[in-house]
This record gives structure tokens, sequence and C-alpha cells, in this order.
């Protein structure tokens, strides 16, 4: 987390920090990154003693276009139409198509611990006229604006080309629109049929004054005047639109040239992938944004998105693979190297700050949240597959003290969110049952295995008997030394005896968390079966 710290060293004065969204439809859990990285750029400009205004928008005027028209949220007849001018398709009460899809993703900030200073929705800051100075400029300049977009981007607008977008007067499109003059009052507009493939214009043609939310400014005009109008500072963005000659470059050069600024400080971040490709929910790769965190609590998901540098790309995949319960592993091996435990593996440089950041409060206590007590995640969500289990007792009992109010908290939202991620992510193999009969399957052990289960009955059964997750883990181990059984094949007896498969959870941890009397004749039920008795099975 140096980069930072180190940003906020190197600036000086009061600080603005923006980011803002196009509201096309569902937002999958990858576009959380910018957000969380701002919230942490604020905290460590706050941490500096720099006044610092955080600032989340939503460009609802945009039109519904070709990227819209990927999702299954698009509505066809609306294409060309501005997001904030299409009724909303879900009666829930949002008075339009962008309120509906920015609200469902914006709800999510204040859980993640992200806390703007204000929003903004672009409709209502055209409508107040606070964009009309700019647009004004933009027209004025139109020149400039298209040489400027031959340089940086080879892009060649034709020279009656001006940099404003009206709204039609007649079909309400403003992606089919094109402007052809200026008259210093006025724009000539027109409403093409054939100006882009996604939508068709209407054919109105006329003059216009392109004022208090009748027109637009084009996108990258748009973002250098939100700079202006806001007095950004810094605004990170995705590396699509960090690239040479992309997005943020002509932005870069619309502020300097046209509107006579210095573009904020720019963080380009990487994306979100799932099998080396961007996330991205128009695609129909990765998971919505408003789904994936009743699986992911808000510190392991800020965790997610800041343990690396925001130039390295994330690479995660939720569903059918263990990305989830790794996820809560790295965040305890955070805070255990924090509280000074001992953590196996390599940690990335600056594992404390990683773990201050993702921290849902920034006021929090860095010390008391480290050395809290914190369940495995993966032994949770075996649990909660086991009838009867005394979850809570079982934690305190493997804690060796009952749990505070605050480690309880935590234990609940692992619960929960170990129920959304088995009901919705979860590979087969971790969905499992105790059976209440021998399974078939442990009548396939050999009598290596049979002396082994026979052998820790004895183990688990005389003087200091164990009580707890460890004490099993660490009497399998001793036992099946003991008998000169590798480990592995001791662990495929343990799982092929009371689940009827070769693998599953940590067994130290599945033992004891069943009845004692239960696990004891289990035991001696699978050591002194063989393939020649009569089977019997059933699940639990």
């Amino acid at each position: 987390m140096e980069w930072a710290d180190e940003l906020a060293a190197r600036v000086s004065g009061p600080q603005v920090v923006n980011d803002s969204k196009t509201p096309s439809g569902t937002v999958n859990v990858g576009s959380l990154r910018g957000p969380v990285i701002l919230d942490v750029i604020t905290r460590a400009l706050r941490a500096s003693g720099h006044e610092t205004t955080l600032l989340y928008g939503v460009d609802d005027l945009d039109a519904m276009d070709a990227q819209a028209l990927l999702t299954p949220d698009a509505v066809e007849r609306y294409m060309g139409v501005p997001l904030a001018h299409i009724p909303d398709q879900i009666e829930d009460g949002h008075a339009s198509y962008a309120r509906h899809h920015a609200q469902t993703f914006i709800d999510l900030f204040a859980d993640l611990g992200i806390h703007p200073s204000r929003y903004y929705w672009m409709s209502d800051i055209y409508n107040t006229g606070d964009m009309d100075p700019y647009i004004q400029q933009a027209l004025d300049r139109a020149h400039v604006v298209r040489d400027l977009y031959r340089r940086v981007s080879n892009v060649q607008h034709p020279d009656t080309w001006h940099p404003v977008l009206v709204i039609c007067e007649t079909c309400g499109r403003v992606g089919t629109t094109i402007v052809t003059k200026w008259d210093g009052d006025r724009v000539y507009y027109e409403c093409r049929k054939d100006l882009v493939q996604w939508a068709h214009g209407c054919g109105t043609s006329g003059w216009v004054a392109p004022f208090g939310g009748r027109a637009k400014l084009p996108w990258n005009l748009e973002w250098a005047a939100q700079w202006s109008l806001f007095g950004v500072t810094i605004e990170p963005c995705g590396k699509d639109l960090a690239t040479a000659g992309g997005s943020r470059d002509r932005s870069d050069a619309i502020a300097r040239e046209v509107f006579e600024r210095e573009p904020p400080i720019n963080v380009p971040y990487e994306f979100l992938n799932i099998g080396g490709r961007k996330m991205s929910t128009s695609k129909g790769r990765g998971a919505a944004a408003h789904r994936i965190v009743e699986a992911i609590p808000p510190e392991q998901l800020r965790t997610l998105f800041i343990r690396p540098r925001p130039n390295h790309a994330i690479e995660f995949d939720p569903e059918g693979t263990d990305a989830i319960p790794r996820l809560f592993d790295e965040f305890d091996r955070l805070a255990d190297a924090t509280a000074g435990r001992p953590v196996k593996g390599e940690l990335p440089p600056g594992s404390a700050s990683i773990f201050r950041y993702a921290l849902l409060d920034p006021a929090a206590d860095i010390e008391a949240e480290a050395t809290a007590f914190r369940p495995s995640f993966a032994h949770l969500a075996f649990l909660v597959q086991v009838p009867g289990a005394d979850i809570p007792a079982l934690m305190a009992a493997e804690k060796g003290s009952p749990l505070t109010l605050r480690e309880r908290a935590v234990l609940d939202e692992r619960l929960a969110a170990a129920r959304a991620w088995l009901a919705a992510y979860a590979p087969d193999r971790a969905r499992m049952s105790v059976h209440e009969a021998l399974p078939d399957e442990a009548r396939t052990l050999d009598l290596d295995q049979r002396s082994f289960l026979a052998a820790l009955v004895a183990a688990a059964g005389g003087a200091g008997q164990p009580s707890g997750g460890d004490d099993w883990q660490a009497t399998i181990f001793s036992t099946a030394a003991g008998v000169g059984l590798p480990p592995g094949r001791a662990f495929a007896a343990l799982y092929l005896a009371f689940l009827g498969r070769p693998n599953g959870p940590r067994a130290g941890w599945l033992l004891a968390s069943l009845d004692r009397g239960f696990v004891a004749a289990r035991l001696r039920e699978a050591a002194a079966a063989d393939a020649t008795m009569s089977p019997a099975g059933g699940g639990a």
C-alpha cells in the first residue's frame, strides 16, 4: 500500500478525488475496484492531513448504445436515448433505467466503508445549467477540439463537426444526432437514421440552443469539464481509458487546450479478470456486484481489490472454485502478520497497511481487529452442512474462551457468507454430508487404513483426548505415523468413513464438530468393516 501513502506525501493543499460510472446495465463486481481504490486514496490523504472531498458521479445522460446492447438489461426500443430518460424496466420505485442500475451499484458503497462526500447525476448537472459555460467554450473552440482529436488519437472529424450532442426534440435520442453549425447562440443539428449502426434517428433537423439540458458534451469533453466544474485534483481510471492516445490522453489535452487547466493526477488501475479476460457483465463474464457481496463480506472484498498494486491485474473466478475461501484465508494471514503471529508463506509488501486499508472503519482499533479470533471460512462452510452442529460453541472451544461481541459478529458474517457461497459459487466437492450409517465406500478401505482407524479410536479415548480441531489434527498425524500409514491415506480413510468420499474439509475440525460418541462408534465400525460384509449406506 506504499503507493497510496506516497501519493498522499507528494500533493499539497485541499484535494478533490473523483470517479463516475455510466449506468448502462447490471454492474459486475470488477467495477468495485475503482471505488475501493478511490476510498483508499481518500483515507491516505486524510491521514496525511489533507482536507479531502470524495465525489462519485453517474453519467446518466449518456445514450443507451452499442455497449449497453450487449447486456441482458438493454431495451432495444430505447437505443440512442439518454439512460436518464428511459423508464425503469423493473417496477421498484426508481425514476429511470439509469437510477435503477446506478442506485443498485452505489447502494453497496456504504457497506464497503466507502462514503463519498457527494454523489452527483450528470442529468441534474446539465439541467441546472452548470455545464453551459463548458458547452459554450467547446463550441467556440471546435477547431481546437478537432485538431487535438487528430493529433492525440488520430481521429479525423470533418470540418463541420462540432463537439456537442443534442437531444432530438422529436424522438428524444442523443446517440443519433450530429451538430454541423454554431452561430454563437444556437447549433444546427441533424438526427440521422444511419449515423450509428446500433440506433436509428428520426430525420429531424433544425436550430436549437444547446443549453439547460437540451444537449450534452461528448464523453471526453464531458470528463474534462467535470474536472473544471468540481475542481478535481486526483482521478484514477481503468487501463482501457489510459492507453496511449486513448480517452484519458484526449481528455487531458482537452483540459489543457480547451478549458485551460491542468488535468488531475491519474492512477491507472488494471481489471479484475476471469481466465485472463476482463470481467464484463456485458459479455457474460463475472458476477453481479450486488450478488457477490452476499458471499464476500466487505473487508474480504476490499482485500481482493487492494492487495495488489492498482496497475496489477487480479485473477478471480468465484464460480466453481475455492477463490472465495482463499480470499478469507489471505485476509486472515494479513491479520496474523499484523498481530505478530507466525504466518506460512510469503506476504505482500506492506501487509500491515493492506490489512489497515482493508478494514471497514478507517478509525478501527488495528490491534484489536488483528488479534480477534476469526474461524476458518472453509471449516465453517463444512459446519453449516452438519445437522445440529452448535457452531458458536464449537468456535468458542476452538478459541479456548468465550467469543467477544466483535468475534460473534465476525462469526455470524462468515456463516452467512458460507451459506451464500455454497448456494451460488462453491464447487461440488465442497458440498457434503456426514452419513448417518457407514457409507458403502468405507468398505473399500484396506487393512492398513482399518488398522489406523482402530488405533485412532484408542488414541482419542485415552488420557489427554482431543478436544478441538487442532488437537484432533495432531492426533490424526501422530496416530498415522505410529502405524506407518502416509497422512494422505489416513485422511482418505477418515473421509470415506464419514463422508463416503476420499476428500473433504480439514479432518481434525470435521471430527471435532461431531458428537464424540458418534465419532468413536463410526471409527470402530469402519475399522471392523470389510468388503465381504453386507452393505449399509445412506446419507444424512
